[in-house]
């Protein structure tokens, strides 16, 4: 029932109950209450200040105080006891500040952790491969080491695109077996980029 309900009001929270950066809001069922904890996904300590409002419930009746939140950690915010054979309704609002006060207060806190963080080429990247293409493979788990969005199509499981490049080259590229990737980058085809480094310095030209 609680799951229903906690559906539901997450469909009509306003923008200050979405979860904001850089602290987001992480909120936990337990037998008649609801907790609220901050995740802290950034490497910046924050203190945080956390108010609830609605109605069928009740809190703390002391003033909210600040709460610190360390970087790439989780801390308790605050608990609601809900009242029996009422439907709760309540919105929250939080205000981050990364200019920390001596005065916050310090909660015990839990280490998580944070996948890094996706990055955007300055073009768009798409690598065609084939079966058995090393450098095609070595270049695939580059772009994956280093987090980089890019797009990769196997052309031996994908006819419809071999047959397209194959319009674009012409009848004298075999495509069945490629000895280095062939790149997508912006929109322009390169067949001359072998491995990581070469793709780096054409990303960076202008």
């Amino acid at each position: 029932m609680i799951k229903r309900l906690l559906f539901i009001l997450f469909l009509t929270l306003n923008s200050l109950q979405a979860q904001e950066k850089p602290i987001k809001i992480e909120v936990k069922e337990l037998p008649n209450r609801l907790a609220f904890y901050g995740l802290n996904e950034t490497d910046t300590d924050y203190d945080v200040l956390f108010k609830v409002k609605g109605s069928n419930f009740r809190q703390s009746a002391a003033p909210p105080r600040l709460i610190r939140i360390p970087a790439t950690s989780k801390v308790h915010l605050k608990t609601i006891v809900l009242f029996r054979g009422k439907t709760p309704t309540y919105s929250y609002e939080i205000t981050a500040n990364d200019s920390l006060s001596r005065r916050s207060l310090r909660k015990e806190f839990t280490i998580i952790e944070v996948p890094p963080k996706k990055i955007q080429p300055k073009k768009n990247v798409t690598v065609y491969s084939t079966d058995g293409c090393e450098p095609c493979s070595a270049l695939v788990d580059s772009l994956n080491t280093n987090h980089y969005i890019f797009r990769q199509y196997n052309l031996n499981e994908n006819p419809k695109i071999k047959e397209q490049l194959e319009k674009a080259y012409g009848s004298g590229i075999l495509l069945d077996s490629l000895k280095a990737p062939i790149l997508n980058l912006g929109g322009r085809l390169y067949r001359g980029i072998e491995n990581y480094g070469q793709l780096l310095t054409e990303l960076n030209k202008e």
